[in-house]
């Protein structure tokens, strides 16, 4: 497992560059599949299509405090989604990681 883990953390740390990054990421997992890229995979397209979404939403209210709100929020959850990656860990994104491993099953 641990093996695993260190063949996987390059692409599991990448995918956590916004879209591109999941995309790269994708790429560099599609001919081996790891379990442990596909996992950090699955969470950081979530969190991009989640922040894409909300972004959507909330910049048609015109509140910078919401705008500054949601930028906060999903800083957080990149910066604990990118440290379990480099840590080796599979915990999933904390309200909505498990969310996202049910509905992005596929993608990894």
């Amino acid at each position: 497992m641990n093996d695993a883990i260190e063949k996987g953390k390059t692409a599991a740390i990448t995918s956590y560059i916004l879209i591109v990054g999941c995309l790269i990421a994708m790429s560099m997992n599609s001919d081996e599949k790891n379990a442990f890229a596909s996992f950090h995979i699955r969470q950081a397209a979530g969190l991009s299509i989640m922040f894409i979404s909300l972004g959507l939403i909330v910049s048609n209210f015109g509140i910078p405090e919401a705008t500054i709100a949601l930028w906060i929020f999903m800083s957080v959850l990149w910066t604990y989604g990118i440290f379990t990656a480099a840590t080796g860990k599979t915990t999933p994104i904390p309200l909505v990681g498990g969310l996202f491993q049910k509905l992005l099953k596929t993608i990894g």
